[in-house]
């Protein structure tokens, strides 16, 4: 099993690479924001490896970090992802952005990938919501939250405070991260009207 290859770049594909490893040319399947990152034929390059085998076909997907490689596995593990869709994905959101988009239940981040409707984006977020915190780099109080709004369990104000954010033109994300500082300050009791001139406080930093 192939785990990492380093070695110069030889040529590029539209979707893959061809890295030369001491003469051998390796295809190697990559997200389209990892084409991007690699230097022009003739660099080094390293790369972290997913191999599949199948009986008619031995296929190396690339990746910039384990980090990456592993999202690749976890978007797989969602019914409906295979590894176009999933490197898809990581073409469209980088590994940080990603995670941050499921911890938050951001199914609009993840549906902006080509080819993702609404209902993967949904078993997205949804499939790997536990997962994404420990990848994330969002406060834990906006990813509780984030899934206490999803589960319609959300103290109403806060709710309120949030919708109110998100007319005035906030994403969503935006606007729980905003409320959920403002209410970590304000307390448990604090009113929608509150909740909001403090969340726009926040906006405004």
């Amino acid at each position: 099993m192939i785990g990492k290859l380093k070695g110069l770049i030889d040529s590029y594909g539209e979707d893959y690479v061809i890295l030369d490893v001491g003469g051998v040319g390796y295809q190697v399947h990559c997200a389209s924001r990892t084409l991007q990152a690699l230097p022009s034929p003739g660099g080094a390059a390293v790369l972290s490896i997913e191999t599949y085998v199948r009986e008619d076909a031995i296929k190396l997907f690339g990746f910039r970090s384990d980090h990456e490689r592993e999202w690749f596995r976890l978007l797989q593990t969602v019914q409906g992802v295979g590894a176009k869709v999933a490197l898809a994905v990581l073409g469209t959101l980088p590994p940080t952005d990603l995670a941050n988009a499921v911890a938050l239940r951001d199914k609009a981040a993840v549906a902006r990938t080509p080819g993702v409707g609404p209902k993967v984006a949904e078993r997205i977020v949804s499939e790997l919501k536990d997962k994404a915190p420990g990848f994330a780099d969002v406060d834990p109080a906006v990813v509780q939250l984030s899934g206490a709004i999803d589960n319609n369990r959300a103290p109403r104000p806060v709710t309120d405070a949030i919708s109110a954010l998100v007319n005035l033109g906030y994403g969503q994300p935006q606007a729980a991260a905003a409320i959920a500082a403002a209410s970590r300050s304000a307390g448990e009791k604090a009113e929608t009207a509150q909740l909001i001139r403090l969340g726009l406080k926040e906006l405004s930093k």
